[in-house]
Order: structure tokens, then sequence, then C-alpha cells
């Protein structure tokens, strides 16, 4: 018995699974459930990253962000809720 198991990248007959899903574990095949909810989230991942960047705040404090030091800061006075 050994402490590690055997890497699959080394064996060259080593089946690889759910290569056309990014995330999925290319170790073990997936259930119809887990490739649904898998090609559901890298379809939410490619809508996002198709929308770019978020805009920029709307009626947000002027200047440096005021929860920078973990507490909230307003006119250089920390307020700890």
């Amino acid at each position: 018995m050994t402490e590690a198991p055997t890497p699959t990248d080394d064996v060259p007959d080593a089946v690889v699974h759910n290569a056309d899903l990014p995330g999925a574990t290319p170790h073990r095949p997936l259930t119809d459930l887990e490739r649904r909810v898998l090609e559901e989230a890298a379809a939410r991942n490619a809508e996002a990253d198709a929308a770019g960047p978020p805009s920029d705040e709307v009626g947000g404090p002027r200047g440096p962000e005021p929860t920078r030091y973990g507490d909230w800061e307003r006119k250089g006075l920390a307020v700890d809720f």
C-alpha cells in the first residue's frame, strides 16, 4: 500500500471524463443533475463575462471607500456598528 495514489496524469490509458465542462472533475463521470448544474453555471459565467465590468456606483460616497479600515468612516470619524 502506498501513501499517495498514483496520479492519473502519468498513466497513458487513464480515462478522462467531463473534458467539455469547466470545473468538472476528470476522475469520475457525472450524474445528469451534476452535469446540468455545471452547464448552467458555465452559462451564467459566460453571460457575466460578456456583460463586462460593473458600472460605477450611483449615489455612493465620494472619495476613498469608507469601510477600508473595517469600520465605517464618515468625516474622519470611525463608527463601529
